[in-house]
């Protein structure tokens, strides 16, 4: 079962590396793209849910219920800024930035409950931030327009960070699959609410964003985020968050690729200190976890 969720888990990390590629195909708002990513994969979930799981649903108690519908919050804007975000920055730039996650959770995690973080935290953090400044500065000309893209996935990351904390207890006693419906079913709905009040384009799309759209959600987001998170139950989490370091590497190459977009030296420097730091964070968490399940 183990080998099995070894390659559930490298399918996983290609599809959610399609999903930079997928948004810059897609000639739609970053809001409305948003929304229709989450929308389309709850509409494929929900079916789903409601012949397998209805009892599960309907027997969630309330405080059950508003926990999943405030990760759908957390997960709606992660999916804001960091979609937003491929508006303004290089796909590099961004999938790097937005994949700092167990940086901001070991951030987040003490101050919620005031553990000490060790010296290999604050040197991560430390090559982290060098290499934030070597991948978004140009020389002593930093662009307006790419720093606010890096800060969007940036604030992108500390979302699904928060969104993944509030998952993590959750689905000790919730099934994925419930979980996952009522997560995307909440954040479309929120999704919605913003790109309609901020007057984005909804529809009239190309035959080829609606193909987009739909590879978002099926691809990137079904194939993507639920078989990682499927692996999660066969693989510790610490090898999972290691494993996801792939991401930004299949994501800047399919760039490359399909895209054109290339890497320059620096980028390259920037990007390797910031995934240096989320390797010795991701690897702390590991051995923790091991550590507990001992």
């Amino acid at each position: 079962m183990k080998k099995t969720a070894c390659v559930v888990l490298a399918l996983g990390v290609l599809g959610v590396s399609t999903g930079s590629l997928f948004v810059r195909l897609a000639d739609s708002p970053a809001l409305a793209t948003a929304a229709y990513r989450m929308t389309f994969a709850f509409l494929l979930l929900a079916p789903f849910a409601l012949a397998l799981k209805r009892r599960d649903i309907t027997c969630l108690s309330g405080r059950e219920l508003g926990a999943c519908v405030l990760a759908g919050f957390f997960l709606a804007l992660h999916f804001g800024t960091w979609i937003s975000s491929l508006d303004h920055t290089s796909v590099a730039n961004s999938v790097v930035l937005v994949n700092t996650i167990p940086i901001w959770i070991g951030i987040i995690g003490p101050l919620a409950t005031r553990e000490r973080v060790g010296r290999n935290f604050w040197l991560a953090c430390g090559l982290c931030l060098t290499g934030a400044f070597v991948l978004c500065g140009n020389g002593f000309s930093l662009s307006f327009d790419t720093l606010m893209g890096d800060g969007l996935a940036l604030a992108g990351a500390f979302f699904v960070a928060l969104y993944l904390m509030i998952g993590r207890n959750l689905r000790k006693r919730l099934s994925l699959l419930v979980y996952a419906t009522i997560c995307y079913g909440s954040a479309s709905c929120f999704l919605w609410v913003a790109a309609l009040a901020s007057g984005q384009q909804a529809s009239g799309f190309t035959t080829d964003t609606w193909v987009a759209l739909a590879c978002l959600a099926l691809v990137s987001q079904i194939l993507g985020h639920t078989l990682y998170n499927w692996s999660l139950q066969w693989i510790p989490a610490g090898v999972v968050s290691l494993a996801l370091l792939g991401e930004p590497m299949g994501a800047i190459l399919l760039a490359w690729f399909f895209l054109g977009e290339q890497v320059g030296p620096q980028q390259g420097i920037g990007a390797t200190l910031i995934l240096a730091g989320v390797f010795l964070v991701a690897r702390r968490m590991e051995k923790d976890g091991a550590t507990q399940d001992a």
